[in-house]
């Protein structure tokens, strides 16, 4: 056992799991935060929708690239100092998406929130998975849920900060506020440890890592194309009116949320092998009622059974790479996180490849074979 394990295993109790709520409430309310502002941004910098499109994908890459780094930044330096750069790197950048006068600017700005919210992504997961091996039950779906809360908090909260007349850089000093109170609350009961430190600076994902990675990328590749496509599903093939569309995607993260937030009592019960079963199932399900059924009620039940379904399997994912031994956690959690990324960035693109040769139903039915193949997948992972 390395030093850094001993510690986690000896120092973990409440205050280091509050802690790590906080570090993933954080995340999800940052990066939620910058959503509402896109539309200004584009605005203020005379974009136009492609160059807008490049800039976001650089956000992404700029997470992807910062992930190895993440990784080796806190077997090194640890949890505790690697969150809290991060965190407060977050609350410089936030600011300066929100006055970015040109496009190079507004690009600089993205690349480096990106790699810095890829950076915060990589180390409180790590953080998570050091507190969960500590701890006599699953705990993980929790912290996830706590990035969907934050997620749901910030981007209501920065909506009625501007629907009251609030310009976006006050705006985001509000933001910013909040973060740093939820930092300086959080920040003693991180752990001042990583994982081990003999890891390589970059690693190729391979054998159990590279197989949850693959499931890590089809799940979060379906949350992409439910972000992204059905909107225009319900608009194009349900006749819902526009204004409306986005319960789409609301009734999807409604039901994440939830179950992420009672997730931890269903994996203690039922066990991780048998979440991802059935929630590989329940979510191909979904997709299957949202696009053979008739009418936009049947669809939000659909997308709603799509979110639940998927809400604990990253969790599972994320404990089993944990207890995995083939590669370094410093390694193995980035390949894991810049995999699920790399869904979210890919699928999007890919459902409007598929949509463009045959149709959108064609391409979020190809959804349904990956969900079931993750769900068939279960029996390979660890209770």
């Amino acid at each position: 056992m390395t030093a850094s394990s001993t510690f986690a295993t000896a120092s973990v109790g409440r205050p280091q799991r509050i802690s790590t709520r906080v570090a993933f409430f954080i995340a999800g309310f940052v990066m939620a935060a910058w959503a509402p502002m896109v539309p200004l941004a584009k605005a203020r910098a005379g974009l136009d929708d492609g160059t807008l499109g490049l800039l976001l994908l650089g956000l992404g890459g700029g997470s992807i690239l910062a992930m190895p780094f993440a990784g080796y930044l806190t077997a090194h330096r640890g949890c505790r100092w690697t969150i809290v750069l991060a965190a407060l790197l977050l609350c410089a950048l936030l600011p300066l998406l929100a006055i970015a006068p040109s496009a190079a600017t507004l690009a600089i700005a993205l690349a480096l929130f990106g790699a810095t919210m890829g950076t915060l992504d990589c180390a409180m997961n790590i953080q998570a998975v050091l507190v969960e091996k500590a701890s006599d039950e699953a705990v993980m779906s929790g912290f996830h849920g706590m990035y969907s809360v934050g997620g749901i908090a910030g981007a209501a909260g920065m909506t009625a900060l501007l629907s009251t007349g609030l310009g976006p850089f006050p705006a985001t000093l509000v933001v910013v506020a909040v973060v740093l109170v939820g930092l300086w609350y959080a920040a003693g009961s991180l752990l001042p440890e990583g994982t081990e430190r003999d890891g390589p600076l970059f690693a190729v994902p391979r054998g159990i890592v590279l197989f949850l990675g693959v499931l890590c990328f089809i799940v979060f590749l379906t949350e992409g194309a439910v972000l992204d496509w059905s909107a225009v599903f319900l608009v194009s093939s349900r006749q819902m009116e526009p204004s409306l569309a986005g319960l789409g995607y609301a009734a999807f993260a409604a039901t994440m949320t939830i179950g992420r937030l009672t997730g931890d009592a269903w994996v203690n019960r039922l066990g991780g092998m048998r979440v991802v079963l059935l929630g590989g199932a329940c979510a191909a399900a979904g997709l299957a009622v949202a696009l053979l059924l008739p009418g936009w009620p049947a669809a939000l039940v659909g997308f709603a059974l799509v979110g639940a379904g998927c809400s604990n399997i990253v969790p599972v994912l994320f404990s089993a790479v944990g207890r995995q031994r083939r590669m370094p956690q410093s390694a193995a959690i980035p390949a894991m996180v810049s995999l699920g990324y790399a869904g979210i960035l890919l699928g999007p693109a890919a459902i409007g490849f598929i949509a463009h040769w045959a149709n959108l139903s064609w391409a979020l039915a190809s959804l349904i074979v990956l969900l079931l193949f993750v769900s068939a997948s279960a029996r390979y992972l660890k209770a």
